[in-house]
């Protein structure tokens, strides 16, 4: 049976997030994801893809509330919109920064080039450039009027991680490291169960999404983060045994997928999942 392990969602973009056993699914995602993200004076939102530049979010969790709240590295607690908050991350990143809940701005997003195969596409490598922190990145645009990289609901199984753990033992695949909203148990389904769903509707719970593409996967999940050691090995390993192709952009190196909602509706922990096949 498969059926849904964990659920997560992270209130601010690139901060630690927090642990539901039931969250309602909304037309733009889970309730509360993503609705709030640090930008700076330039126009760059904050995400821990440009790990120089952003990192030090990893340090920092958030939590939903009126308003969200968001625990810095020292212990302190701040309510997004408190200038003090503000004040304490700019400090912490080096520049000043805001945290901002109006995604309708728009922005910029920064990814760090990764050494290993696949982690760039081949049309955005004319387009990379070296920062100011030294790093080669390349540049794009949340989605439209949201936080997001790209998919509202990012998915993955615990049998992909089981793969990639029996490639390479010695490294921590905890799905915490792939910043998942849905862990889904694949029971006794062997290698990347996702990748055949990809176009196919999934009922879960009372929600329904359908399948777009792959997630291409960045530097971050080798970082320090969660209480989980950096661990370059890890996305060298994904390279190694798991790059497929992703729409125009060529064979990627890809864990878990992305989810479009089509029908709202509460998902709880322990509830099934079903494949419908695309209609």
């Amino acid at each position: 049976m498969t059926m849904v392990t964990a659920l997560r969602r992270y209130p601010v973009k690139s901060m630690l997030g927090e642990a539901l056993t039931e969250v309602a699914v909304t037309a733009r995602g889970l309730h509360g994801d993503r609705t709030a993200a640090v930008v700076d004076a330039t126009g760059a939102v904050g995400s821990a893809k440009h790990p120089r530049k952003w990192g030090r979010l990893l340090d920092c969790r958030a939590a939903l509330g009126e308003p969200v709240t968001v625990g810095l590295p020292d212990g302190t607690a701040l309510f997004v919109g408190d200038p003090e908050l503000d004040a304490r991350l700019s400090k912490l990143l080096g520049r000043e920064v805001s945290v901002s809940d109006d995604p309708s701005r728009g922005g910029v997003l920064e990814r760090e080039v990764p050494a290993y195969e696949g982690g760039l596409p081949e049309v955005l490598r004319s387009t990379a450039r070296t920062d100011g922190t030294g790093a080669t990145v390349t540049s794009g645009g949340v989605a439209a009027g949201t936080f997001f990289d790209y998919g509202a609901v990012h998915l993955v199984t615990t049998a992909s991680l089981a793969r990639l753990r029996a490639a390479r033992p010695a490294s921590d695949f905890d799905p915490l490291r792939f910043r998942p909203n849905l862990v889904v148990d694949a029971a006794g389904v062997p290698g990347f169960p996702e990748d055949a769903w990809v176009g196919a509707r999934l009922r879960v719970g009372g929600a329904l999404f359908r399948v777009t593409v792959p997630t291409p996967r960045c530097a971050l999940p080798g970082l320090a983060q969660a209480g989980l050691p950096a661990d370059p090995d890890v996305m060298r390993t994904v390279a190694r045994e798991h790059r497929v192709p992703v729409g125009r952009l060529g064979r990627l190196s890809c864990v878990g997928v992305y989810l479009e909602v089509l029908e709202p509706g509460t998902v709880r922990l322990g509830d099934v999942v079903t494949v419908q096949p695309s209609p």
